[in-house]
């Protein structure tokens, strides 16, 4: 078993190298670029601002990112020295493969460089974020759990039931809203849209609340996660939900269900001593993946929605402004997590039930 998890841990660096490679190669056929969004603001100021070209501290050293070669068409009416200067203050004076070398070498010792215009490490920037949007990816994963696998529970006990079909009619809503869609609900009648204002909008804590005991700052930290994990949850719970029924219920008509009954087994007993294990396999497992789906691609309107500055709201606009080192700072690790979460997930099969072995599989 050992050895099959090894395996998978070098996996991981020709994956990474793979996926940074052919995002690299993508952004060089990418239209636009800091180079050209710079060349565009000096020409929008006119000729004082010819002469006095800055960037973001430490962009002197060579910046491991792409851009397109020759003079831009905005480029023109502007001193070639400028524009020489300007490239060479992104880092973009040098050819591709030796940017990209430079890339996977900092990488290797997660030196991300600088944003290009927001003048901070990209460590340091994905440091503030991320607190962010784990607490949203955690307590809405956890959430999305503890309320879809009872209620998948109960739906394959009562298959055609009553009970069935209107949980079922709920999970169908919960499956068509989109989880930024019942966000701007939640705003319109909780925090202050049109009816009542019981929640707060903005943030994860009150202003002044840094000065709070320790009590009064978690009582707070919670009540802002209430609408922003509400509007997660709702939109992630349906798929979980029919999952499990599913999973019970293939287990549930299985012969040795049907043997436990025969010796007189109660119907509690069979259901969570025999079918439990054997059902729960795939959704505990599949655990890491779902809190990796809700932290970086779930939250992103959620994020913008309420005010929260996290990663996906980092990355989203690092896109639009082509702050090349931000956006491959925060693939590289958010490649990486979702590498390792796929390890976890393997290591949480044996966990649930210790008799599967991954080294005896062809």
């Amino acid at each position: 078993m050992g050895a099959y998890f090894l395996r998978r841990l070098l996996l991981v660096i020709p994956t990474l190298f793979g996926i940074i490679a052919i995002n690299f190669v993508v952004v060089q056929f990418a239209p636009g670029g800091p180079v050209e969004q710079m060349i565009a603001e000096l020409r929008g100021r006119g000729g004082e601002a010819i002469g006095r070209v800055s960037g973001p501290s430490g962009a002197e050293a060579a910046t491991p990112f792409s851009s397109s070669e020759g003079l831009y068409r905005g480029a023109r009416g502007l001193d070639p020295h400028t524009v020489d200067e300007i490239r060479r203050m992104f880092g973009f004076d040098k050819p591709p493969l030796e940017r990209f070398g430079l890339m996977l070498r900092d990488y290797i010792t997660f030196d991300f460089g600088r944003s290009f215009f927001l003048d901070q490490p990209v460590l340091a920037l994905i440091g503030q974020k991320l607190p962010v949007s784990v607490s949203l990816g955690l307590w809405s994963t956890l959430l999305v759990y503890f309320v879809s696998i009872p209620l998948g529970i109960a739906k394959a006990v009562r298959d055609g039931s009553r009970f069935d079909v209107a949980t079922s009619g709920v999970v169908l809503v919960g499956y068509a809203v989109p989880g930024f869609l019942f966000a701007i609900l939640l705003v319109v009648l909780f925090a202050g849209g049109s009816f009542l204002q019981i929640f707060p909008l903005r943030g994860l804590t009150s202003p002044g609340a840094s000065g709070w005991s320790w009590g009064a700052r978690i009582i707070d930290y919670l009540w802002h996660m209430v609408l922003p994990t509400v509007a997660l949850v709702v939109g992630g719970f349906a798929g979980l939900t029919m999952l499990t029924k599913n999973c019970f219920l293939e287990e549930i008509r299985k012969q040795y269900t049907v043997t436990a009954r025969a010796k007189g087994a109660s119907e509690q007993r069979v259901l969570y001593r025999h079918v439990f294990r054997n059902a729960m396999l795939l959704i505990i497992a599949g655990f890491p993946a779902a809190f990796i789906g809700i932290l970086f691609s779930s939250a992103l309107l959620v994020e913008i929605i309420f005010s929260l500055n996290g990663l996906g709201l980092l990355g989203f606009e690092s896109a639009i402004r082509r702050d090349y080192p931000v956006m491959f700072g925060t693939l590289y690790i958010f490649t990486l997590l979702g590498l390792l979460m796929q390890i976890v997930g393997d290591l949480l099969y044996t966990v649930v039930d210790p008799r599967i072995d991954f080294e005896a599989r062809r």
